[in-house]
């Protein structure tokens, strides 16, 4: 009896260890979409180094999720992440924000 609870338990264990992993299964594109409306409401506001930190985040979950799916539109909006950061990083809100709404353009038809 002993050994049945215990078979029990450590198969729970393991299923619990792993479970959220599976669960956890990011929707990169989704994480991608998410940071890059983060990054263009902090560029509205002027705030460049607050824009390019949500823009890099962004650019990791488009990368990753070109890499899982590749599509023209996700290309394309890692690209305009790309300038975003750069642009950002030079304290050209405006211009890193227009990049950003670009990406945001295509992440979003990527999703469709």
């Amino acid at each position: 009896m002993n050994r049945r609870i215990f078979a029990t338990a450590l198969a729970l264990s393991v299923a619990a260890f792993f479970a959220p992993r599976l669960a956890y299964a990011e929707d990169h594109l989704a994480e991608a979409i998410t940071h890059t409306k983060q990054a263009i409401s902090e560029g509205k506001k002027g705030k460049a180094e607050a824009l390019t930190m949500h823009a890099e985040e962004g650019l990791k979950h488009a990368k990753a999720a070109e890499a899982q799916k590749p599509n023209e539109h996700t290309k394309q909006g890692v690209s305009h992440l790309e300038m975003a950061i750069d642009h950002g990083k030079q304290k050209h809100a405006d211009v890193a924000t227009k990049h950003a709404e670009e990406a945001l353009t295509h992440l979003e038809a990527a999703k469709k």
